[in-house]
Formats: structure tokens, C-alpha cells, sequence
């Protein structure tokens, strides 16, 4: 027995029945079939669960579903629109920011949320933006110039 709650996932509301001490990363994952959203190590240490929540980037291991109750999350599933894929992430693919993966979904929202904020962020800036997310594989660099390259679309959206 659980309790039900409302949110809405990547523009569309959803209704669920959650248990009481049920993380949202797990919501997402299992019953909402959001699988970008990676779990590793249910300790907010990697960063892979990294969702945004009411437009506050969070951690989604760390996070009860029944405290979302209301919600708005977007994920990278989220950033696409009309199958056109977003500038950020149409910049992951064409720098080569992935390698196996498996963190790029955090990376790729981390960066959006970034974006949204500051279109022109330092190279500092970007670092420090993504310092809660892990990379095994090393394409930190990728990461950074991707970020820097796809920053000149979120430049010249917002002086329109």
C-alpha cells in the first residue's frame, strides 16, 4: 500500500502510486520507464541520477517520491523537441562528449540547466557547474567544448 501522487515528466502529468520510503530515482527508472536517469551510487556521490526538479538541479537518489508530489522533472528525454534533438545535446554528439555513456544523460541536463542561466558561461564556470557529476571514461574535455560550442545557440536565443 502507497501513497498517489502527481507529477508531470518531460511535459507530461503523471499519476503513481509510491511507497512511503521509495526514492524518485527508482520511480523514474522502474515505473516510469525514464531509463537516462542512471543509477550508481545511491548516494548522491556520482551525480548519474542528476534530474531537474521544479528547475533546480537534483540529485534523484536522494529524493523521496513522495516528496514530489506536484512536481515538474525533466530529464534529458525531455530536451527534444518535435524529434529534433537540442542544441546541447546535438553538441555532446558532435564533439564527441560520450564515450560508454552512462554519464552523459547528467551531463547533458547539468549542461542545459547551465545554458539556461548563463548562455555565456567561463571555462571555470563551466567546471564548477559540473563538479557533482563523474566521468569514468575521461571525455572531460569533450564535455567543456561541447558546453562552449553549443553556448553560442543559447547566446543569440536569448538576444532575440
Amino acid at each position: 500500500m502507497g501513497r498517489w501522487i502527481t507529477l508531470t515528466v518531460n511535459g507530461f502529468r503523471r499519476t503513481i502510486e509510491v511507497k512511503d520510503n521509495e526514492i524518485l530515482l527508482d520511480v523514474l527508472r522502474d515505473k516510469l520507464k525514464v531509463k537516462s536517469v542512471k543509477a550508481a551510487c545511491w548516494r548522491g556521490e556520482c551525480g548519474l541520477c542528476t534530474i531537474l526538479l521544479n528547475g533546480k538541479l537534483v540529485k534523484s537518489c536522494l529524493v523521496l517520491a513522495v516528496e514530489v508530489d506536484g512536481s515538474d522533472i525533466l530529464t534529458v528525454e525531455g530536451l527534444a523537441k518535435n524529434g529534433e534533438l537540442a542544441p546541447i545535446q546535438r553538441a555532446f554528439i558532435e564533439h564527441g562528449a560520450l564515450q560508454c555513456g552512462f554519464c552523459t544523460p547528467a551531463f547533458v541536463i547539468a549542461s542545459y540547466k547551465l545554458l539556461q542561466e548563463n548562455p555565456s558561461p567561463s571555462e571555470d564556470e563551466i567546471k564548477e557547474s559540473l563538479s557533482g557529476i563523474l566521468c569514468r571514461c575521461g571525455t572531460y574535455y569533450e564535455i567543456i567544448e561541447a558546453i562552449k560550442d553549443a553556448s553560442k545557440y543559447y547566446q543569440v536565443k536569448r538576444e532575440i
